[in-house]
């Protein structure tokens, strides 16, 4: 069933496909200065899509101890809150949060708060996220607001965002000469799809017009 279809105000209550109808968000998880994604989740703005994230988040990355924490900043969804000590014992883990109240589409009061350990209030910053998320919506056509290209099923939407991490992670260089990947010292070379050319020749007798095409498949 093609359930990618309907809006969110059109999921009917007690819809036994809910949690996969509607509306879809992005949770992602990336590193300060290199924006290398290391993991994201697609789903409900739940608890659960969230825990989903940090699954993934804990097997990529360094396990955190209390003389080497990890540092992790978001805007103030409670989820997060929540989520995070059921992974990082709350001594491993310098937390704060940014939260923004806007009125009119303009941010009219911005708060920092310590939420876990120690973080210094002039780190806690979300400017990369938001600035990923940006990236995120100029490079692929169906996460542009209000957009007619909105993906309708939920494989097309984490095909998609799938091709992007490879893609940007590995490829696209962030600086003049390194990719996200190779900032983090996790490649020490850009990678490139593999192309093939293939030439194909149409000649139509009757008119005497011939075509040509030449045509690269990315494998």
């Amino acid at each position: 069933m093609d359930i990618r279809k309907k809006k969110q105000k059109n999921v009917k209550p007690g819809s036994p496909n809910s949690d996969i109808e509607g509306d879809a968000w992005i949770f992602t998880f990336i590193t300060r200065g290199a924006y290398f994604i290391v993991a994201y989740e697609i789903g409900k703005r739940t608890k659960k899509t969230c825990e989903k994230l940090f699954e993934k988040v804990f097997d990529r990355i360094q396990l955190s101890f209390p003389d080497n924490k990890i540092e992790i900043f978001s805007d103030g969804h409670d989820d997060y809150t929540n989520t995070i000590p059921e992974y990082y014992a709350e001594t491993c883990v310098d937390y704060g949060q940014v939260i923004k109240i806007r009125e009119r589409g303009k941010i009219v009061v911005k708060t920092k708060k310590v939420i876990y350990g120690t973080p210094k209030i002039d780190e806690i910053e979300t400017t990369d996220i938001e600035n990923m998320n940006s990236i995120c919506r100029e490079r692929q056509g169906r996460l542009v607001r209000e957009t007619k290209c909105f993906s309708k099923k939920r494989a097309k939407l984490i095909n998609s965002f799938e091709l992007f991490n490879f893609y940007w992670n590995l490829m696209d260089k962030l600086t003049k000469t390194e990719t996200p990947a190779m900032l983090e010292g996790l490649a020490d070379h850009q990678s490139h799809f593999p192309q093939v050319s293939v030439k194909f020749y149409i000649f139509f007798p009757d008119c005497g017009y011939a075509y040509f095409w030449n045509i690269i498949f990315v494998l």
